[in-house]
Order: structure tokens, then C-alpha cells, then sequence
């Protein structure tokens, strides 16, 4: 077993080829390459006035004498949940996901949690000891979309374990501060991870619409006995297990279990069948949501949609969702728990990630922290 002092990592470096090894523990500071993008930013801003001269622009940007603002600062944490993702497992099989390449080594994980063992210049709502979540997108750059509040679209974005940024699944790892949430005492360290998977769940029903009393069809587990029993456990109404019906025949199972077609449907596999399924299956006038990824082309009846004012919407992971998944979590409205079916040390990664592989279970856990393996 590696030494507690050690920077144990899960890294990738092409398909097929996974590793543990140590990297260099990180030391927290400000975000530079962010600072240098937000004050170009500005000075282009104010070189933009024609009354304003370069000289006025600098001494208006103080972040140049070395102060940075805190939403530039890092913490270093102290891993301690990483829950293994389908795209770290599909990072390792084939190098790939879509036009994200594996080029380079890259450490895996992206559904974290940790402890505060430091903080950089500027941090004030952190401190060493605290306990957080981790959201793994931040803005590059003050773009468009982040002016807009959908910084997840920003095109520049670093997000953890997507080519060519590394991921958390380490001991040791450095964050943006403002992307480090406080969880409560009430909320576990695997809840905490559980909220990464949670906030796609959060951003669809907010991209759909979704409100108390709506109907909704999701389409994620059909082939799936074991999971569709897991779907029930954690609060599905009904579940229907698809074998080899057609789109149109799985839409007429929805509507017999449900009483009605449902006003929202929740794609989740990207398979095409399925696409047509959920299509068919929403009652005229609602929506469907794509979360699922699958071929860069597929055929759907969208004159069926057209005719009937059907909404087809994406979603492309999320934006501001961490404080409403804590607050859902603390206050025990959902319960995430049950979703974590196997635990692996850090240093059993490799063992963990073909458990993964073979699709036991759903949410295999892996435990960054040797000094406390507790949920």
C-alpha cells in the first residue's frame, strides 16, 4: 500500500492502458490562466471607450500588482469518494469520446469529494478541514455563456478527466475554490460525490420542465432486470422491461402503465430506438430531454414530434445545480445511498474499474483517503 504522504493516481494513457502512479502533490495558488484571460478581457473592454487611455486601463486592473479576486483561488484537497463514471470506463477501453482524444497521460474521475488540507491566496469561505463537493467544470474564460449564467456551454471550459485535463481520482488534488462546495454534517462524503451524476439528473428536469405532479417517462435501464428492481427501490412508479418491441410498441407500454402518455420523457441511453420510443411515447405539447450520448447521427420520426409540437431539448452535463442537490441531499427529499453498491481502496483501482466494466452493481465507489474508508 502506498504511503499516505504519496500522490496515488488513476491515470489513462491510451486505450486499453490504465495505471497507478504517483504524481507530484499540488500546491494551491490562483488560477493564473484564468486571471490572464478575465483581465485581457477587461483590458479590451476599457480600450474599447475611446475616452479611457492604457495607462488608466492598467491601473484600473490592480489584479496586476499580484492580488488575485477569490473566484480565482484554489484549494488542495484530500480525496476522499471518486465514483467511477461510464466515461472513465469508455477513457480506458478506447482512448476516446467523440473528438476528446486521449493524447496524454490523464488522470481519471470527475465525481469527487475531499477534504481541505490548504487554501490559496483569496480563499475566505474555506478553511482546512472543511468538508466538500466537487463540481469538475470551470470557466476558462468570463465568455458569453458565463455572462448568461451557462457556463457549461462555454467552449474553453476545464472539466475533470476530459482531454487534455486531469481528473481527481488521486490522493491529492487542487480546485477552484468557488467550485469546491461545503457539504453539511448531515451529508456523507459519498453523498457528496453522488451529487456530480445527481445535478445531470437536476439540469434535465430543469431543462424539461419538470414540476410536482408531472408525469415523465425515463428511458435509461430497460434491458436491465437488476437495475429496473433498483429504479423501484429508489422511488420509480412503474417500470417496464423492453425485450424486442418496437419504438411505437414500447411508447404503447408507457401510456398502459401510466394511464396517459406522459408530458416529459427522459432519454438517457442515446441509442436510437430508444430516441424514437421516447418521441412516440410524450403526450403532444410536451418535451423530450436527451442526457444520453450516443451516435453522432441517428434517425427519429421528427415529423411525428413536428406535428404534434413534441420539444426535443439536449442537456450537456450541468450549470448551478450543486447548492440545490446539498440542499436536497441535507434535507433527505432524495436519497442517493442505496446507488453505491461496491467499494474499492484507491490502490485496488484497476479491480474496481473491471468490476465496472462488466456492469455489476451500479455505483462503484473508490475510497482516495487510506486513513478513513467510512461512506
Amino acid at each position: 500500500m502506498a504511503a499516505p504522504g504519496q500522490n496515488v493516481a488513476v491515470v489513462v494513457h491510451r486505450a486499453g492502458d490504465l495505471r497507478l502512479e504517483n504524481r507530484p502533490i499540488p500546491e494551491p495558488g490562483p488560477n493564473v490562466n484564468l486571471h490572464l484571460s478575465i483581465l485581457a478581457w477587461h483590458l479590451l473592454w476599457v480600450l474599447g471607450t475611446a475616452h479611457v487611455l492604457l495607462s488608466q486601463c492598467l491601473r484600473r486592473s490592480v489584479f496586476l500588482q499580484g492580488t488575485f479576486p477569490p473566484f480565482l483561488a484554489e484549494v488542495l484537497l484530500r480525496m476522499h469518494s471518486v465514483g467511477i463514471c461510464g466515461s472513465d470506463v469508455h477513457y480506458w477501453q478506447h482512448g476516446r469520446i467523440g473528438d476528446f482524444v486521449v493524447k496524454d497521460p490523464m488522470v481519471l474521475g470527475h465525481e469527487a469529494s475531499g477534504t481541505v488540507v490548504k487554501v490559496g491566496s483569496g480563499v475566505t469561505h474555506l478553511k482546512p478541514g472543511d468538508r466538500v463537493a466537487i463540481e469538475p467544470g470551470v470557466p476558462r474564460e468570463m465568455d458569453e455563456f458565463c455572462k448568461t449564467g451557462r457556463y457549461n456551454l462555454s467552449p474553453t471550459i476545464f472539466f475533470c478527466a476530459t482531454p487534455p485535463d486531469d481528473g481527481n481520482l488521486c490522493r491529492y488534488y487542487k480546485h477552484s475554490a468557488s467550485y469546491c462546495y461545503k457539504l453539511p454534517d448531515n451529508v456523507t462524503f459519498e453523498e457528496g460525490a453522488l451529487i456530480e451524476p445527481l445535478s445531470v439528473g437536476i439540469h434535465a428536469c430543469k431543462r424539461a420542465g419538470v414540476t410536482l405532479g408531472s408525469k415523465v417517462f425515463v428511458s435509461g435501464s430497460d434491458l436491465s432486470a437488476s437495475r429496473l428492481q433498483k429504479a423501484k427501490e429508489v422511488g420509480a412508479d412503474f417500470t417496464i422491461q423492453v425485450k424486442n418491441e418496437t419504438p411505437q410498441e414500447v411508447a404503447s407500454k408507457v401510456e398502459s402503465v401510466l394511464g396517459c402518455m406522459p408530458e416529459i420523457t427522459v432519454e438517457c441511453t442515446g441509442v436510437q430506438a430508444c430516441i424514437q420510443a421516447g418521441i412516440y411515447a410524450t403526450r403532444s405539447g410536451g418535451t423530450v430531454v436527451l442526457v444520453g450520448l450516443g451516435p453522432e447521427m441517428v434517425t427519429v420520426p421528427i415529423v411525428n414530434a413536428a406535428v404534434r409540437e413534441v420539444d426535443v431539448r439536449g442537456i450537456f452535463r450541468y450549470c448551478n445545480t450543486w447548492p440545490v442537490a446539498i440542499a436536497l441531499l441535507a434535507s433527505k427529499q432524495i436519497n442517493v445511498k442505496p446507488l453505491v453498491t461496491h467499494r474499492f481502496p484507491l490502490e485496488k483501482a484497476l479491480e474496481a474499474f473491471e468490476t465496472t466494466k462488466r456492469g455489476e452493481g451500479v455505483k462503484v465507489m473508490l475510497k482516495c483517503d487510506p486513513t478513513d474508508q467510512s461512506p
